[in-house]
């Protein structure tokens, strides 16, 4: 028993930190319809920048996560203004070859200038051992990151579902060209879902990683991870990536913990299996 439970609060923090991080790039692929190969290198700039604040500026935890959402998103918008309006549109391989182009610039400038090394980024005494249960002890940090990642989907589902944003968002996901027309600042809507896509994966790059640690080539790493659980999940669904998140991270941690030199077969067979049945994802819409 003791290790199941182990699993599954292993299982549920890490399905949480994919899904903190997963769902800036299902927003953008969902509303945007851009397929950004780029998501993880911002969560990459948030985990350094963190790094950074905390470890060799010494101004705290909380400092760091703040610092690193911000300034994250300063970086970003050049970027959203000068080269992901370029393509909004743009055919799918032009999408892709941009973005890993955008990775590799983002990996090249952040080793230059922080170094190619592990980084770390120190827990407060608040999030360090172990909280009692009464029955069984979890590590404080994963319980954070499991409370992070409930907050984070009822702020979007509020945002999405209860306010006039959400209703101009949904509206220019339906048809952008409408919503233009009667009167909605599309191009507003779209930089503000990609500051708040790349606020997201920040914070999920400095809360997570204790398990996905951040290391030189995080963006590249975990590229094909971010991604999988979007289409698994359907772009544009907050529901849908929610589930995929924990539905794979459960997998991936029973395999890891069960059977260790299968690596992450069972991930990625679990992956196909999902597709074959979903093709357009758990929660995806038909065009």
């Amino acid at each position: 028993m003791q290790t199941v439970f182990s699993i599954a609060v292993d299982a549920f923090a890490y399905g949480m930190v994919l899904f903190v991080i997963s769902i800036g790039l299902s927003v953008t692929m969902g509303l945007m319809r851009v397929v950004n190969l780029a998501h993880g290198a911002f969560a990459m700039i948030g985990g350094y920048i963190a790094s950074y604040v905390a470890r060799d500026l010494g101004l705290g935890y909380a400092a760091a996560v703040i610092a690193a959402v911000v300034i994250t998103i300063i970086v970003a918008i050049p970027i959203e203004c000068f080269l992901y309006r370029r393509i909004y549109g743009a055919p799918e391989l032009t999408q892709v070859l941009m973005t890993i182009g955008i990775t590799f610039c983002v990996i090249g400038i952040a080793n230059y200038v922080m170094g190619p090394t592990l980084k770390t980024i120190p827990l407060p005494a608040a999030l360090q051992g172990s909280a009692d249960l009464g029955f069984r002890t979890i590590p404080v940090h994963r319980l954070f990151v499991i409370l992070c990642g409930l907050a984070v989907a009822l702020a979007l589902w509020f945002a999405v579902d209860r306010t006039s944003f959400g209703v101009k968002q949904r509206a220019s996901v339906d048809d952008a060209a409408m919503a233009a027309a009667l009167g909605v600042r599309t191009d507003i809507i779209y930089a503000v879902s990609f500051a708040v896509a790349v606020g997201l994966a920040a914070f999920g790059g400095v809360v997570g990683a204790e398990l996905l640690p951040v290391e030189p080539y995080y963006a590249l790493r975990y590229m094909v991870t971010f991604l999988v659980v979007v289409s698994v999940g359907g772009a544009g669904s907050i529901p849908g990536a929610l589930i995929a998140c924990l539905l794979l991270g459960a997998i991936d941690t029973t395999g890891r913990y069960l059977m260790p030199e299968f690596g992450e077969f069972f991930f990625y067979l679990a992956v196909i299996a999902i597709i074959c049945v979903f093709p357009r994802g758990l929660a995806g819409r038909v065009k």
